[in-house]
């Protein structure tokens, strides 16, 4: 009888600065839609995805993380176990941009080189009044030694190309051809609030 291998399980922690978009970029991967009422996460929300590369079979874990300073003591013990930071800034916020540093530094603190680190632009749709450049966001990643992409979750740009980026990027990935990663298929979707969760939100949100 042949067995049955497990299932690959990867954890992916979202952090950035409050209103960026980790939320938004989330919930366009999950579940293809965007919505202009988001509230502020509160703590962490839990949501899984399990995905069909090629011939194997991975669920990715994604954790979204409140961006407010009162709840940055609950950070740490969520990238300590992470395979994948995702760092989120708004490119018409300077300041958001700015501050990823201070994030890649908590991450490489708590998980130093034994972590997939991506620097993501996030509200390209901001057009009019972007105040970090994609040149500016690719400079700082080469600097840093992390990987970069600019997204819309408002247009839903470049999204599942982040996610593809990631997938590839995992330990054991490294076979996936770059034509055939664009055949990811999905295969089920689960999303979970755990306890630091506000009841009266169903899946939290960052403003978008």
């Amino acid at each position: 009888m042949a067995t049955v291998s497990p299932l690959a399980k990867y954890k992916l922690v979202f952090l950035g600065d409050q209103s960026v978009g980790k939320t938004s970029i989330i919930t366009r991967f999950m579940y293809d839609k965007f919505d202009t009422t988001y509230q502020a996460t509160i703590g962490i929300d839990f949501l899984s995805k399990t995905m069909y590369l090629e011939d194997r079979t991975v669920r990715l874990q994604l954790w979204d993380t409140a961006g407010q300073e009162r709840f940055r003591s609950l950070i740490p013990s969520y990238i300590r176990d992470s395979s994948v930071a995702v760092i989120a800034y708004d490119v018409a916020n300077r300041q958001s941009f700015l501050n990823t540093s201070k994030w890649i530094e908590e991450v490489r603190t708590e998980r130093g080189t034994d972590v997939i680190i991506v620097l993501v632009g996030n509200k390209t749709d901001l057009v009019d009044k972007r105040q970090v450049s994609i040149e500016e966001g690719d400079s700082k990643a080469r600097e840093l030694g992390v990987m970069f992409i600019e997204t819309s979750a408002k247009a839903g740009f470049n999204i599942k190309p982040l996610f593809r980026k990631i997938a590839a990027a995992l330990p054991g990935m490294g076979s996936l051809s770059s034509t055939k990663q664009d055949d990811m298929v999905d295969v089920n979707l689960k999303s979970s609030g755990n306890s630091y969760q506000n009841p009266d939100q169903q899946g939290g949100g960052c403003a978008c």
